[in-house]
């Protein structure tokens, strides 16, 4: 459903929520390695992530990655997602089809108009913070 650099930019931010939320940065090894990523492509997403605000960078020996708690309260997870992949996951054909739309609609079409509109529904009413503390509490888990 999501590119994988979605689905990393994703992971990565809630691995950075949860350590933000205990007052840490972190470096972007860190990162790669709790959301299972490769490291030069976190580096890349992350980039992606702090130039659109999502995450704060900072520079230097006690530098790394953050997300202000007031912020995260207020970052849904649609901007990650728009951030990274567009809005490709809200329009995109169910069967990959280059021309589905409601006039050329492919064998799925329909469905998956009504299953688009409840993901994006979720996606723009989930908040980092919801997701973070999900993680802190142990109800759910970031890698296996």
């Amino acid at each position: 459903m999501f590119s994988k650099s979605c689905e990393y930019g994703i992971k990565a931010i809630l691995y950075i929520a949860t350590q933000s939320i205990e007052g840490y940065r972190v470096k972007i090894g860190d990162i790669a390695e709790n959301s299972g990523s490769p490291e030069a492509f976190t580096a890349k997403i992350m980039g992606t992530l702090a130039r659109h605000n999502i995450v704060n960078s900072l520079k230097g020996p006690y530098g790394g990655f953050e997300i202000d708690i007031h912020r995260m309260k207020q970052i849904k997870i649609s901007e990650i997602v728009y951030a990274i992949d567009g809005d490709s996951v809200y329009n995109g054909c169910a069967l990959g089809l280059n021309e589905c739309n409601a006039l050329e609609p492919c064998p799925m079409h329909d469905k998956f108009v009504v299953v688009r509109n409840e993901l994006k529904k979720m996606l723009e009413t989930t908040t980092v913070y919801e997701l973070a503390t999900k993680l802190k509490s142990g109800k759910s888990i970031l890698i296996r």
